[in-house]
Protein backbone atom coordinates (compact mmCIF):
# COMPACT_ATOMS: atom_id res chain seq x y z
CA UNK A 1 0.00 0.00 0.00
CA UNK A 2 1.69 3.27 -1.31
CA UNK A 3 1.07 6.76 -0.31
CA UNK A 4 -1.14 8.19 2.53
CA UNK A 5 -3.00 4.86 2.77
CA UNK A 6 0.38 3.27 3.65
CA UNK A 7 1.10 6.31 6.29
CA UNK A 8 -2.53 6.08 7.86
CA UNK A 9 -4.51 2.92 6.73
CA UNK A 10 -7.13 3.07 4.36
CA UNK A 11 -9.95 4.54 6.36
CA UNK A 12 -9.80 7.31 8.91
CA UNK A 13 -12.25 9.09 11.17
CA UNK A 14 -14.76 11.10 9.57
CA UNK A 15 -16.85 14.27 11.36
CA UNK A 16 -19.45 11.66 13.54
CA UNK A 17 -17.13 8.92 14.17
CA UNK A 18 -17.83 7.35 10.86
CA UNK A 19 -15.16 4.96 8.69
CA UNK A 20 -13.91 7.33 6.01
CA UNK A 21 -11.86 5.98 2.93
CA UNK A 22 -8.48 7.70 2.52
CA UNK A 23 -8.83 7.78 -1.27
CA UNK A 24 -11.98 9.29 -0.81
CA UNK A 25 -11.12 12.63 1.37
CA UNK A 26 -7.17 13.26 -0.38
CA UNK A 27 -9.03 12.85 -3.87
CA UNK A 28 -8.08 15.88 -5.94
CA UNK A 29 -6.23 17.72 -2.98
CA UNK A 30 -2.96 19.89 -3.57
CA UNK A 31 -1.51 18.50 -0.19
CA UNK A 32 -2.49 16.70 2.66
CA UNK A 33 -1.49 17.81 6.13
CA UNK A 34 -0.54 15.17 9.14
CA UNK A 35 -1.56 17.06 12.57
CA UNK A 36 -0.05 15.98 15.04
CA UNK A 37 -1.66 17.66 18.42
CA UNK A 38 -3.42 17.08 22.10
CA UNK A 39 -6.05 18.59 24.01
CA UNK A 40 -3.72 18.72 26.69
CA UNK A 41 -0.95 21.04 25.07
CA UNK A 42 -1.65 24.61 25.61
CA UNK A 43 0.29 25.97 22.05
CA UNK A 44 -2.28 23.04 20.25
CA UNK A 45 -4.94 24.53 21.91
CA UNK A 46 -3.31 28.28 20.46
CA UNK A 47 -2.82 26.45 17.04
CA UNK A 48 -5.86 24.74 16.26
CA UNK A 49 -7.87 27.72 15.91
CA UNK A 50 -5.82 29.09 13.78
CA UNK A 51 -5.85 25.92 11.70
CA UNK A 52 -8.83 26.06 11.38
CA UNK A 53 -9.83 29.07 9.98
CA UNK A 54 -6.86 27.91 7.39
CA UNK A 55 -8.57 24.90 6.83
CA UNK A 56 -12.46 26.19 6.08
CA UNK A 57 -10.76 28.96 3.41
CA UNK A 58 -9.14 26.22 2.03
CA UNK A 59 -10.89 22.95 2.34
CA UNK A 60 -11.32 22.31 -1.25
CA UNK A 61 -7.28 21.85 -2.35
CA UNK A 62 -6.44 20.78 1.04
CA UNK A 63 -6.80 17.50 3.63
CA UNK A 64 -6.02 17.23 6.88
CA UNK A 65 -5.70 14.13 9.32
CA UNK A 66 -5.30 14.55 13.12
CA UNK A 67 -2.82 12.46 14.65
CA UNK A 68 -3.80 12.77 18.60
CA UNK A 69 -1.26 12.77 21.69
CA UNK A 70 -4.45 12.93 23.90
CA UNK A 71 -4.14 10.68 27.13
CA UNK A 72 -7.46 9.55 27.17
CA UNK A 73 -10.40 9.02 24.51
CA UNK A 74 -12.75 11.20 26.10
CA UNK A 75 -10.07 14.04 25.55
CA UNK A 76 -9.48 12.94 21.97
CA UNK A 77 -13.14 13.01 21.50
CA UNK A 78 -13.91 16.59 22.86
CA UNK A 79 -11.01 18.15 20.87
CA UNK A 80 -11.70 16.07 17.98
CA UNK A 81 -15.23 17.49 18.01
CA UNK A 82 -14.04 21.16 17.54
CA UNK A 83 -12.34 20.22 14.85
CA UNK A 84 -13.49 20.42 11.05
CA UNK A 85 -11.44 17.31 9.17
CA UNK A 86 -10.42 13.83 9.93
CA UNK A 87 -8.47 11.85 12.70
CA UNK A 88 -6.54 8.44 12.86
CA UNK A 89 -8.74 6.92 16.02
CA UNK A 90 -7.47 7.31 19.02
CA UNK A 91 -6.85 3.12 19.53
CA UNK A 92 -4.44 2.98 16.48
CA UNK A 93 -1.56 3.48 18.66
CA UNK A 94 0.48 1.41 16.04
CA UNK A 95 -0.05 4.03 13.05
CA UNK A 96 0.35 7.00 15.39
CA UNK A 97 3.67 5.59 16.51
CA UNK A 98 4.66 4.65 12.74
CA UNK A 99 4.13 8.32 11.60
CA UNK A 100 6.07 9.72 14.92
CA UNK A 101 8.72 7.34 14.41
CA UNK A 102 8.96 8.47 10.35
CA UNK A 103 8.54 11.90 10.76
CA UNK A 104 10.60 12.41 14.14
CA UNK A 105 7.84 14.48 15.78
CA UNK A 106 9.52 15.42 19.28
CA UNK A 107 6.86 18.18 20.09
CA UNK A 108 3.30 19.32 19.27
CA UNK A 109 1.99 20.87 17.10
CA UNK A 110 3.38 20.09 14.57
CA UNK A 111 1.55 20.36 10.71
CA UNK A 112 3.17 18.46 7.52
CA UNK A 113 1.82 18.73 4.38
CA UNK A 114 2.35 15.56 2.14
CA UNK A 115 1.37 14.88 -1.50
CA UNK A 116 -0.77 12.14 -2.11
CA UNK A 117 2.10 10.05 -2.61
CA UNK A 118 2.60 10.33 0.83
CA UNK A 119 6.13 12.62 -0.06
CA UNK A 120 7.48 15.60 2.09
CA UNK A 121 6.03 19.21 0.72
CA UNK A 122 6.56 21.30 4.07
CA UNK A 123 7.78 20.45 7.39
CA UNK A 124 6.98 23.58 8.75
CA UNK A 125 3.16 23.49 8.34
CA UNK A 126 2.88 25.70 11.41
CA UNK A 127 4.54 28.84 10.07
CA UNK A 128 3.08 27.87 6.69
CA UNK A 129 -0.62 28.39 8.24
CA UNK A 130 0.33 31.64 10.53
CA UNK A 131 1.55 33.50 8.04
CA UNK A 132 -1.42 32.46 5.43
CA UNK A 133 0.48 31.37 2.88
CA UNK A 134 -1.52 30.19 0.09
CA UNK A 135 -2.15 25.91 -0.79
CA UNK A 136 -0.28 26.47 -4.27
CA UNK A 137 3.33 27.14 -2.53
CA UNK A 138 3.15 23.82 -1.27
CA UNK A 139 3.92 22.44 -4.54
CA UNK A 140 6.49 25.26 -5.51
CA UNK A 141 8.16 23.87 -2.74
CA UNK A 142 7.91 20.43 -4.16
CA UNK A 143 8.99 21.54 -7.47
CA UNK A 144 12.08 23.78 -5.80
CA UNK A 145 13.38 20.48 -4.33
CA UNK A 146 12.89 17.94 -7.41
CA UNK A 147 15.13 20.82 -9.82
Amino acid sequence: MAGIKGLVGETVLGKKGEVVNVDDIIKDKEAIGLYFSAHWCPPCRGFTPLLKDYYKTHEERLAIIFVSSDRDEASFNGYFGEMPWHAVSFNNTEVKGKLSSKYEIRGIPTLLFLDSNGEMLRKDGRAFVTNKEDPSKLKEKLAQATE
